[in-house]
């Protein structure tokens, strides 16, 4: 209790939580180019605005945006299952030849972890996201990953960052999250976390989506303890 106030002082910065694809790895385009690729295979389109609607989804919300979009039970008699396991198989290739870590991340990571707990919440499904840690050193640094299988509803839901933060045992007004895409950011505030817009330059935010961001960074190399503070700062309104 604050003797001159009278009030309850806010809990202290306490956990860290990342999103993967567009805040780790620079990854959207190939989501993208994978689903073009894909797409044009079978005599469709896939195009950004499609592309876009799926962004930070999990596997059930994508893949029955792809199977809708793309007409694929009328083209081929494909169901989600059958275009999950597509195009995650396509994904995996592609990170087993070439992982896109955007750059600063991994030091992000490094840097958030020596001073607090962290966890990766994911709208991924398990098999990349399992690699893309392996294969970036970072899996012994998350104290929790939640990919967007483990939860029913995936972001902009706020599941799979309150499931994250179960499992570590803390409350989401003691943690922040980074976020690329407007539906991460809609799952941060839903979830009661301060949220950092960390947007890739191939997928700029709308002015209503960076509303939604306690703090903005055009780069992960730009994420500092400092900045951390003032975004839990700002959520909290104990900014000054």
């Amino acid at each position: 209790m604050n003797a001159l106030t009278g009030t309850t002082n806010p809990s202290p910065l306490q956990a860290v939580v990342f999103d993967m694809d567009g805040v780790l790895i620079d990854t959207e385009i190939v989501w993208q180019r994978v689903r073009e690729d894909f797409a044009q295979s079978i005599g469709a389109r896939w195009t950004l605005e499609d592309q876009e609607s799926t962004m930070g989804t999990n596997t059930a919300a994508w893949s029955r945006i792809m199977v809708e979009r793309l007409q694929l039970r009328e083209r081929n008699g494909m169901d989600e299952a059958a275009v999950a396991h597509e195009i995650v198989g396509r994904m995996l290739a592609r990170y087993q030849h070439h992982l896109p870590l955007r750059a600063g991340a991994v030091a992000a990571v490094r840097m958030a972890a020596r001073s607090h707990v962290v966890a990766l919440a994911t709208g991924s499904p398990a098999e990349l996201a399992h690699h893309v840690l392996q294969a970036s050193g970072l899996a012994p640094l998350m104290q929790a990953v939640v990919c967007g299988d483990d939860v029913e509803h995936g972001k902009p839901a706020p599941d799979i960052y309150l499931l994250a933060l179960s499992r570590l045992g803390i409350a989401p007004h003691a943690a922040v999250g980074i976020e690329d895409s407007a539906n991460g950011l809609r799952s941060l505030k839903a979830a009661g976390m301060a949220a950092i817009a960390a947007p890739s330059p191939d997928y700029p935010l709308s002015a209503q989506a960076l509303a939604l961001a306690d703090l903005r960074i055009d780069t992960m190399e730009e994420l500092t303890p400092e900045l951390l503070q003032q975004a839990h700062a700002h959520s909290t309104g104990t900014a000054r």
